[in-house]
């Protein structure tokens, strides 16, 4: 029940479609339990004509234009039960995709650390799809079926109490079955799951294709689909297995019924026992109404258990909590100088060791930052605290001596622009993504960066230019070519501070010569925060911090450090040796 309250208070916005499609489907209810009546009245109209050789033929047809009206206006209240249940139902999925998707754009890159692509895509795309069976069939039609229960109850009650009492028998069994629907449950959601980890495994595999191919591992690749594959199927079927057992069991219990109440109804006709044959025929049609409804409620409970198994599954991605997101009283910062400054900053992924410790340094505005060291020894994580990818665990991070956790995210972030070196471009065309730097920038400034990058002579020799399709993750391009479309839609962004990591890790010599050609183009416009392996690129920088074991080891110029004699220049011998 919370998780169908949780689903419904997200449809606030179609109570109204929600609440026409529920009063149509009550009209429906009202309009089976009125027409058994009227056809009662019809052939107490006939046993007259029968008994006397007359009959009045006028109420015989005001009887049928009734029972006319009666059924063109249930008609029409199906199609609105129908149109505008489904209306609500897929319009509030389409919403809740979405909704979703804004939330996961909200939780930090921790929260992605240990989850898959395809995991999300199956919560978001697989497991909301099942909200259109609640929203449109199963509660709508689940309070019907309760209230057309208990008024057919009633009207047979009514007409003759031994035989309702004789239509009760079947029902406690039919109720005490319905337990068994809950088990469902936990076998649609395990379905869910193993649909989940067969999403992940096919865009893992899909975007590895070419690893796949290279190493041979088609076999064992397709192993992995299949075995998925295949416990989705089992879970999915050991869910059904309850429904194989359930419906035959409600359908033999209800023909049971029927059993009963025409033996039992025609012996008391037959017997002049009070009641008359137009009565039984009316008993009879109110008895297919009686059952109709505890069938659709088993069906309806059945369907439930999935959907109410993905909604505890979608509502665990809304109850988890950004971890990084604005301050109550942040600000919003407007275009930032980019004097940068780290002090006693620590940071750690959630265990005892610290991936930064007691890192302190300051960029004045307009400078070259380098920031070297080893693999594995934090340099990454000390660019990613800027941007607030990660909260610093200990210390405080400064720019133009505002605390960035005092700033709003949106404007912090609008004030640096980064390259990455795992670098993503999007499956469009190249001036599509250096244009996602600004969305407004014209041509000429979209040309103007590709120049300032070096790449804009290598997008005019393509025969679309910068109409070229990159394809997905960029795959048609090399490592330099997308590294340097990273750089341009960077530089498109205007923004005060610019992080490179690693942007020259996949280049060749002389497109590292010309990225760093660009570097120095744009050294001095904005505080630059260079990451490398390669310490040709940073050689010209302002000045070099050297990371080891998460900590400064040494600081200064390129010239200072080599004299110094310590880890920069073993550093750089090293690199020397293997050039």
């Amino acid at each position: 029940m919370k998780t169908l309250a949780k689903i419904y208070g997200k449809a606030g916005k179609y109570k109204l479609h929600i609440i026409i499609a529920a009063i149509s489907t009550l009209i429906v209810t009202a309009a089976n339990l009125i027409a058994p009546r009227v056809t009662q009245s019809m052939i107490k109209i006939l046993e007259e004509r029968s008994a006397e050789s007359g009959g009045d033929v006028s109420r015989l047809i005001n009887i049928a234009a009734i029972l006319f009206v009666i059924f063109v206006v249930r008609a029409v209240c199906q199609f609105l039960a129908s149109y505008v249940g489904h209306y609500a139902a897929w319009n509030y999925v389409s919403e809740i995709r979405a909704e979703i998707y804004s939330h996961l754009q909200k939780l930090s890159i921790g929260y992605y650390g240990d989850k898959q692509t395809g995991q999300l895509m199956s919560r978001v795309i697989n497991d909301t799809s099942n909200f259109e069976t609640l929203i449109a069939h199963a509660v709508p039609e689940l309070t019907s079926g309760i209230i057309l229960f208990v008024g057919v109850s009633v009207i047979l009650f009514a007409t003759n109490a031994t035989l309702a009492l004789l239509t009760f028998i079947p029902v406690p069994f039919i109720i005490f079955a319905f337990p068994v629907f809950k088990k469902s449950r936990a076998r649609h959601r395990e379905a869910q799951e193993h649909m989940g980890r067969l999403n992940a495994t096919l865009q893992d595999n899909l975007s590895g294709i070419k690893e796949i191919q290279i190493f041979n591992r088609q076999e064992d690749e397709y192993k992995k689909v299949f075995d998925n594959s295949r416990r989705h199927a089992e879970s999915l079927i050991r869910a059904l297995f309850y429904s194989a057992v359930m419906h035959p069991l409600i359908g033999f219990a209800t023909s049971a019924g029927n059993v009963i109440v025409v033996g039992a109804g025609g012996y008391l006709v037959l017997n002049n026992l009070g009641m008359s044959l137009d009565e039984i025929v009316a008993f009879l049609l109110y008895l297919s109404v009686f059952y109709g409804p505890v069938g659709t409620m088993a069906r309806l409970i059945e369907d439930m258990q999935s959907g109410i198994a993905g909604g505890e599954r979608v509502f665990e991605i809304f109850e988890t909590a950004p971890d990084i997101k604005d301050s109550p009283d942040a600000v919003h910062v407007g275009v930032l100088k980019g004097d940068i400054e780290f002090r006693d900053v620590e940071f750690s992924y959630g265990d005892d060791s610290y991936a930064l410790k007691n890192i302190s340094f300051t960029v004045p505005r307009k400078n070259m930052f380098a920031v070297i060291g080893p693999t594995g020894v934090g340099k990454t994580t000390l660019a990613a605290l800027l941007p607030r990818f990660y909260d610093a665990t200990g210390g405080e991070i400064f720019i133009d001596g505002i605390d960035i956790k005092e700033m709003t995210l949106q404007s912090l972030r609008k004030n640096i622009s980064m390259v990455l070196q795992d670098v993503f471009l999007f499956n469009g065309t190249i001036g599509d993504n250096i244009r996602y730097g600004n969305s407004l920038a014209s041509d000429g400034e979209i040309m103007a960066a590709a120049q300032t990058a070096c790449i804009h002579d290598f997008i005019s020799g393509l025969p679309l230019g910068y109409d070229t399709v990159v394809g997905e993750r960029g795959i048609r391009l090399s490592g330099g070519q997308k590294q340097r479309i990273s750089i341009a839609r960077s530089l498109l962004c205007n923004a005060p501070i610019l992080i490179l990591d690693e942007a020259t890790s996949a280049v060749d010599a002389e497109t590292e010569r010309e990225i760093q050609e660009a570097i120095q183009k744009i050294a001095g416009s904005r505080t630059m925060i260079v990451i490398a392996h390669r310490l040709s690129t940073v050689k010209r920088a302002d000045c070099i911090i050297v990371l080891k074991d998460g900590m400064v080891a040494e600081q200064g110029t390129h010239s200072e450090l080599m004299e110094k004699g310590g880890l920069y220049k073993h550093l750089v011998e090293i690199q020397r040796i293997k050039e």
